[in-house]
């Protein structure tokens, strides 16, 4: 049987990965959990990645850019939920001081091995 574990979240590792953004992560072989906290102003460059992913938006309001060609925009509020399907290319600048809760399928491998680099560039 497969290990069942419970996860705490103040007591998950806080990752700094630029001044203005913050992760914590839980996963397991199939999804992943995030919790990101990102400062007013905070920008995450445009990338993509085939994994599933739908952004809960707990607090504040980020402003999501996405598509191929002539980018679309979209505001997530508080209690809102973004569905990002496979390798849609996306970016994202928060409008205020917000914390979102990230849910991937499967796991970001990337995030895991710290080779994620389009976001600790960014201030």
């Amino acid at each position: 049987m497969p290990e069942v574990k419970l996860h705490k979240w103040d007591e998950v590792e806080r990752e700094s990965l630029t001044p203005l953004l913050d992760r914590q992560m839980v996963y397991g072989e199939r999804i992943m959990l995030s919790r990101i906290y990102l400062q007013k102003d905070s920008v995450v460059a445009l990338h993509h990645h085939e994994n599933e992913q739908a952004s809960y938006v707990l607090e504040g309001a980020i402003r999501f850019y996405y598509g191929h060609g002539d980018l679309k925009t979209v505001d997530v509020y508080a209690g809102e939920v973004l569905f990002l399907p496979s390798n849609v290319p996306h970016s994202a600048e928060a409008l205020e001081d917000s914390v979102s809760l990230d849910i991937f399928n499967p796991p970001r491998q990337d995030w895991i091995d710290g080779t994620d680099a389009y976001i600790r560039k960014q201030g």
